[in-house]
């Protein structure tokens, strides 16, 4: 069964403004660079529908949302702006502040609402991936949070158990606070410490709550951490995750900006990451959901470089194939350079690019180790722990 590719041109309305660092341009990059690379076909890509405030209700407060829309209708006074999260420098208030977030959320409940129901086997929206709002405050470029809607709204119909996995360089806070205290969704987060970068949570010892407790993990790798150690911590903690709560969905978050291009954070990854990171999530939902897997956009600055490559991946994991490789097709190199203003890849993978030595690497990765391993230690069997003694 053919995955499903949610996109749609209406999804770019959702744009702050020019120079803000979180630009929709990105989805269409993506979509074309899978185009003119003959992996999707332009009758494959499915508008979103837009989500109703019924269903954002399903995890944002009412008056959070009216406030948003106060906010597109320019009647939102700058007290209650401040008070919802809004009109800051992260997320600003624009005219289709409501309608291009609603969108977003849209596409993602839709995603997962065709794999819960059967109707599809796996999912990629491309636009989806706000982790960062919360019940009642925008945060982080994010105003509805996407992934805690449709996980919401398909436990409610259909009762699945959802894994939600982030590996974006930004802890997923907001899903994670939003079931703290739920043992029917497990957040499990893969990102930057938050030592040094937004939004400063994300430690081991977030655990969950109450009847919640040991369904939240985290793994925070240090800064500069690069392909092997990120692959290795990923693979082994969702292994275990799944292992251990036995999901009948896994929904995936790629925010691309682990990438060493990324202006905003300081990891180190190169391409490799993302060509494996779609490729490992693919062969566990196979053997432990039955092949359900839906998977999600995220963040990602460096729009050019690192972003397209990066989720055309994901796209490649959802359909079996092995990572896409060689040169990037020259028509989707035409297309974009006269906008672009910098060279772009002209290879799949990172072969051309020099990166610069990365000190204490070995430290890096032995600190990721005992991490990874504190992250899932305590709800694994005394056999499995054998396996890492």
């Amino acid at each position: 069964m053919r995955p499903i590719y949610i996109f749609g041109e209406d999804e770019t309305s959702y744009r702050f403004h020019e120079d803000h660092p979180f630009n929709p341009l990105r989805l269409e990059l993506t979509t074309s660079l899978l185009i003119a690379a003959g992996k999707l076909s332009k009758s494959e890509c499915v508008s979103p529908p837009l989500a109703s405030v019924e269903a954002l209700a399903l995890v944002h407060d009412l008056d959070y949302i009216e406030a948003v829309q106060a906010a597109a209708a320019g009647e939102l006074s700058t007290l209650k702006a401040n008070k919802f999260g809004l009109g800051t420098e992260d997320t600003p208030i624009f005219p289709t502040i409501h309608e291009g977030a609603a969108r977003l959320v849209g596409g993602t409940i839709h995603a997962l609402d065709l794999v819960a129901s059967g109707k599809a086997e796996r999912a990629f929206h491309v636009g989806g991936g706000l982790h960062h709002g919360m019940r009642r405050k925008a945060s982080g470029f994010c105003v509805y949070n996407d992934a805690a809607v449709a996980i919401a709204h398909v436990r409610k119909q259909y009762g699945s158990r959802v894994l939600y996995v982030d590996t974006d360089a930004h802890h997923g806070d907001g899903v994670q606070w939003l079931f703290y205290d739920d043992d029917d969704v497990m957040t499990l987060s893969i990102h930057e410490t938050g030592r040094y970068l937004f939004p400063g949570t994300g430690m081991v010892t977030e655990r969950g709550n109450g009847k919640g407790y040991g369904y939240s993990w985290n793994v925070p790798v240090d800064a500069f951490t690069q392909d092997d150690s990120f692959l290795t911590c990923y693979e082994t903690v969702l292994r275990e995750a799944c292992e251990w709560f036995k999901p009948d969905i896994i929904l995936t978050q790629n925010g691309a900006d682990a990438h060493v291009f990324d202006p905003l954070t300081h990891l180190a990854s190169t391409i490799r990451t993302f060509e494996q990171i779609p490729q490992i999530a693919s062969r566990l939902a196979d053997e432990y959901t039955d092949g359900r897997l839906v998977a999600l956009g995220g963040g990602g600055y460096d729009w050019y470089r690192a972003v397209p490559r990066a989720w055309a991946q994901v796209w490649a994991g959802l359909t079996r194939e092995a990572p896409y490789s060689g040169d990037i097709p020259r028509e989707w190199i035409e297309q974009w350079s006269g906008v672009a203003g910098q060279p772009l890849p002209t290879r799949w993978d990172d072969s051309l690019y020099a990166f610069d030595h990365i000190p204490r690497r070995q430290q890096i990765e032995e600190k990721n180790w005992e991490v990874t391993k504190r992250a899932f230690w305590p709800f694994i069997s005394n056999d499995r722990k054998s396996i890492y003694l």
